[in-house]
């Protein structure tokens, strides 16, 4: 299972005060397929830019279609830039890539139960993995799950080899989802004052 698609899981299946909007969530998505490419190697980054390595197999068809979409021309994409890029309707590839992987359980309990009652795919190993990374508070998952509202930033700093490279990618992460926001709000308060307008004596 990819960082993307627990992500997913996690988002589905976390109990949160609000819902988690379908462009934030594109967004953390792309965050996460650039955080496999780096751990696998496919990518570095440099600063902010993301320099291609050699093209390689990734096992999942998203994260090669992702390698693929690279840019490999100087000046590289920055990861700011590959969020918007990338991330534009992420979020019906990676559903759609879960929906048909599992018939949706029928129990009615455990980690996976959603507070519809609906449940999310739970037979195969990768997905029952997913847990684990979450309850483990995996730097990387919870990372991006606090970055659309899931869950709170895990306490420490990041350890690892790519540490460097998490900080940056999860601090995009956050401004791209903070600017969208932005967005949305200037968008209500000009429909707001348009309605005040036809509504005015």
């Amino acid at each position: 299972m990819t960082t993307p698609m627990d992500l997913l899981i996690v988002i589905l299946e976390t109990a949160s005060d609000r819902p988690v909007e379908e462009g934030d969530l594109s967004l953390a998505l792309a965050g996460a397929e650039l955080v496999d490419l780096v751990d696998a190697g496919a990518v570095t980054l440099d600063g902010d830019r993301i320099v291609p390595g050699t093209q390689r197999a990734m096992d999942d068809r998203l994260l090669d279609l992702a390698q693929s979409s690279l840019r490999r021309e100087t000046p590289y994409e920055s990861v700011e830039d590959w969020l918007w890029r990338r991330g534009s309707g992420l979020s019906k590839a990676y559903r759609a890539r879960l929906e048909p992987e599992e018939q949706p359980a029928r129990q009615r309990h455990g980690w996976f139960r959603r507070r519809s009652g609906r449940t999310a795919p739970t037979g195969s190993p990768a997905v029952r993995r997913t847990p684990e990374r979450w309850t483990s508070r995996e730097p990387a998952l919870t990372g991006l799950a606090a970055a659309v509202g899931i869950h709170e930033e895990p306490a420490g700093a990041f350890e690892g080899f790519d540490a460097d490279a998490l900080v940056t990618v999860l601090a995009a992460v956050n401004d791209a989802v903070t600017e969208l926001a932005g967005v949305r709000q200037q968008r209500q308060i000009e429909e707001a004052a348009f309605d005040n307008i036809w509504r005015a004596p």
